[in-house]
């Protein structure tokens, strides 16, 4: 059975599951379900979303009571347990959602136990710095910590901001678009499930969120009709006649259309792993090519092929100020080198014109 409910309002955590029977949902906490040595199995309460669901887990787990008697309630874990039942964490993207959850973690890892009044802004700068090495990871960990700190501070449970004056660390560009070598590359060696994750994503420029759900039955009118699994937003993405090609050789069968050799479905984390096995297999070409950075391709591309901003948005499900910023070099390259063009021609033309002897 599936773990998410089926209005996808609410992601349960580990070990809780959802059953249907008769036309009812029911909801288990059940450690090493299907395995061989499965723990008990406790009933919860049927709304996901009240608080009282959340504080049944609490304490089937063992958390809510422990050897000194009840855990206090003005600790970071439990401004953290309050945040992840209301309307303002269960109003965003499921993919929001675990996004926010894996960096809470980390938070109630550290300083479960510490009272909110304890935690500091440096307490965050020095998590920041353990993850300095990856600051695409800090800085989402570190603007999840801001969302917390706004919101318990607007509801008395933090007494003063957790974040206040912490800086994210500066961008380095981001994911790159791809080289033409590097697409050059995968069109000639490149085969087999990755390749066609890789083609998806350069020709329709979706996430890797979307690339593994995609199938034949998206496929609406020439292009593929879904909402993104981040945003929830609807995009119509048209079939290139690039990606029509490819996809004339694909078997036409029941799933996604990207799958793993033993036919599987797809992880976005396991799918970028075995992308970054290949990428490295495929030699220095490929170095510093991302399955993300396709994304950026594809705008580019489009840009290139005279779509306005709108145009692109609509296709890509991307913020138009992103949008921007992929094309504004995309631009200013095509401006240079019209230029170069026009200045070689102006080189030409005088070569060309001789002056007459006085």
């Amino acid at each position: 059975m599936s773990r998410r409910r089926a209005r996808g309002t609410v992601e349960l955590p580990k070990h809780v599951h959802r059953v249907v029977s008769r036309c009812r949902e029911y909801f288990y906490y059940h450690p090493g379900r299907g395995t061989k040595h499965p723990g008990d199995r406790v009933r919860l309460p049927a709304n996901p979303q009240s608080p009282e669901f959340w504080q049944a887990i609490r304490a089937v787990q063992g958390e809510v009571f422990g050897p000194a008697g009840p855990v206090a309630t003005d600790t970071v874990s439990a401004m953290i347990d309050a945040y992840l039942i209301s309307p303002a964490f269960l109003g965003i993207t499921l993919g929001s959602q675990r996004l926010y959850r894996r960096e809470l973690q980390v938070a109630m890892d550290a300083w479960g136990d510490l009272p909110v009044a304890g935690l500091r802004p440096s307490h965050v700068r020095a998590m920041m710095e353990r993850f300095a090495d990856q600051p695409g990871k800090a800085n989402n960990f570190l603007a999840t910590m801001r969302t917390l700190s706004d919101w318990g501070r607007t509801r008395d449970l933090a007494p003063h901001s957790l974040t206040e004056g912490v800086k994210p660390y500066k961008k380095n560009g981001g994911h790159k678009p791809w080289t033409p070598e590097q697409i050059q590359c995968v069109h000639e060696r490149l085969a087999g499930p990755l390749r066609r994750a890789v083609l998806l994503a350069l020709y329709t420029g979706q996430r890797g969120s979307d690339i593994v759900r995609m199938g034949w039955t998206d496929i609406d009118e020439g292009g593929f009709s879904l909402r993104q699994q981040k945003t929830a937003r609807d995009v119509w993405c048209p079939i290139v006649p690039e990606l029509a090609a490819e996809m004339a050789t694909w078997e036409k069968r029941p799933g996604p259309f990207v799958t793993q050799e033993d036919g599987k479905v797809y992880a976005r984390n396991l799918l970028t792993h075995h992308f970054q096995d290949a990428r490295e297999a495929l030699g220095p070409v490929m170095k510093d090519a991302t399955l993300h950075g396709l994304r950026s391709t594809a705008v580019v591309r489009l840009r290139r092929e005279g779509l306005t901003t709108g145009q692109i948005g609509d296709i890509v499900g991307m913020s138009l100020p992103m949008i921007e910023r992929y094309c504004r070099f995309a631009d200013r390259k095509s401006s240079g080198q019209a230029a170069l063009l026009h200045m070689n021609r102006n080189a030409a033309s005088r070569q060309i014109v001789k002056r007459p002897k006085l």
